[in-house]
């Protein structure tokens, strides 16, 4: 029996572990019934006991590869049907370090269809649910190579970049639709993320490591807040307002009838 809540239900991909696991907790513990998506189901099984027999809310669990067309298409008929959902977490992903010529491009082209193009669709098939019924969310797990893609792979930071530039316009274009967009940028999480690059997160310098958990309770806190692009890391939020600042400065002259003085080359006499 599905137990009512006042909040709807959340539906989470990559919800078997990391960050998606600490959003289920978090999201349950604020009273959402939840839909949790990942490929293991073993471990979306566990959490979902243990979130249940904790909080009282309903979970279902869907195991479900997103780089798959079927079990993407599951999914997407869930968020079309639901009316329930009230909140999308677009957390399903993964990352690469190796540099361009170390890198195999069919694997690239894997990472640009689940974090790119399975995000996509299921923003597609959540959205017009939520404009239908007078409100929704949606919260897309971005990353800090969103900003500086030099970091790590530059596939891996295109398509982060991705995920930041869409949430934006989707922001503009949903701003009358009652429709909340978050776009939520970690930098260096302590989860399996780095396991599975070969880099085991202890590598790493540990003043640049943030908690999961705190990171997850920060991009909640920035959503409370109202934040559209939330940085947990960043000490000082005048420097994304600054940022933000410079970027709408630009715009007015990014498409004009002339070249800028500086291209324009003298003609001969």
């Amino acid at each position: 029996m599905t137990s009512h809540s006042q909040n709807g239900t959340a539906l989470i991909t990559g919800a078997s572990s990391g960050i998606g696991a600490i959003y289920a907790d978090r999201l349950a513990r604020r009273g959402y019934n939840l839909i949790l998506v990942a490929r293991n189901r073993q471990r979306l099984d566990d959490l979902a006991r243990r979130l249940a027999d904790e909080t009282g809310r309903t979970i279902e669990v869907m195991a479900a590869d997103l780089s798959d067309k079927a079990g993407l298409a599951g999914v997407q008929h869930v968020l079309r049907t639901d009316s329930s959902i009230t909140l999308l977490v677009n957390n399903a992903g993964f990352g690469a370090m190796a540099p361009l010529l170390d890198t195999d491009v069919d694997k690239m082209t894997n990472m640009i269809d689940l974090n790119v193009t399975a995000l996509t669709r299921l923003t597609y098939a959540a959205v017009p649910g939520f404009v239908a019924r007078g409100g929704g969310t949606v919260v897309n797990i971005a990353s800090i190579v969103a900003i500086a893609p030099e970091l790590l792979n530059g596939v891996y930071g295109a398509s982060k970049a991705f995920v930041l530039a869409f949430s934006r316009s989707l922001k503009h274009e949903l701003a009358d639709k009652n429709i909340r967009v978050q776009a939520v940028a970690p930098g260096a999480t302590a989860t399996e993320f780095w396991d599975i690059l070969g880099n085991p997160v202890d590598r790493l310098p540990s003043e640049m490591v943030m908690r999961a958990e705190d990171m997850v309770d920060a991009a909640l806190a920035g959503l409370d807040q109202g934040e559209f692009l939330t940085i947990p890391a960043l000490p000082d939020s005048a420097d994304l307002d600054a940022y933000e600042a410079a970027r709408q400065k630009l715009m007015p002259n990014l498409s004009r009838s002339e070249p800028a003085a500086r291209y324009r080359t003298s003609k001969a006499a």
